[in-house]
């Protein structure tokens, strides 16, 4: 669980620059990344939709970790 400053600093690099909240967040090589990069290419008020929504809503550590389960 990320600390709050933690997020309020992502959060105002999302408005400023997009992908880069979204990298720090979640990797530079995730798909959350990419699709904020395309988003914000096309369009900056859309990349900037996208990056809160993948910064506040996205859990990164369900991806991480124990979380892995296997399917047999």
């Amino acid at each position: 669980m990320a600390s709050r400053c933690e997020i309020f600093c992502e959060v105002i690099l999302a408005i400023l620059l997009p992908p880069l909240g979204v990298c720090l967040r979640h990797g530079c090589c995730t798909a959350e990344f990419f699709i904020c990069l395309v988003l914000t290419i096309l369009g900056y008020v859309p990349g900037i939709i996208y990056a809160l929504y993948a910064i506040l809503f996205i859990d990164r550590d369900m991806y991480r970790g124990d979380y892995y389960h296997s399917l047999a």
